[in-house]
């Protein structure tokens, strides 16, 4: 099984590293699985593609470039998800909702017909409605995601 690991990148402190970092770990030992971490698939673009850019700086300081790298980006990550990935884990929080490729992402997901699961303590309510339409399940914690994806027979979540 593959997963990706989608949620705030560009707005979220250290761009999300460590939650990535740590699920990857956990998915690898306890399941069996493999991640696709876009933290780690952006640092290798970087450093064999754009050595040396400061890839946030482009934004205000050269846009053309920004655009084109962040194309780069987009086309590695919706290939990964239309191509190879079996299903998403979101993290829903603060830095997703204000940024636009984790809503792309699920998207994608959701049209190639690979389930999301996602992790949030956000209210229902306050999620957007098209980012509920792409999500398979919802999960209030990734203790609860964890017991979800180990148990012999999964069974349905609990509704936030």
């Amino acid at each position: 099984m593959r997963f990706y690991l989608s949620g705030g990148m560009e707005y979220a402190g250290d761009e999300g590293r460590d939650w990535r970092r740590s699920v990857q770990e956990w998915l690898e030992r306890e399941c069996g699985a493999t991640a696709f971490n876009p933290n780690i698939e952006s640092d290798r673009l970087f450093t064999t593609r754009h050595a040396g850019v400061d890839f946030r700086r482009l934004k205000t300081g050269d846009p053309d470039h920004y655009r084109r790298i962040a194309a780069e980006l987009v086309d590695i990550d919706c290939g990964e998800i239309a191509e190879r990935t079996d299903a998403v884990i979101c993290y829903w929080d603060a830095s997703a909702m204000r940024g636009a490729g984790t809503k792309g992402e699920l998207t994608m997901a959701r049209y190639f017909h690979k389930p999301v699961y996602m992790v949030t303590t956000i209210p229902f309510a306050e999620i957007p409605g098209w980012v509920l339409g792409c999500t398979t399940a919802m999960f209030r914690g990734f203790e609860e995601l964890k017991s979800f994806l180990t148990a012999p027979a999964r069974r349905s979540p609990s509704p936030l």
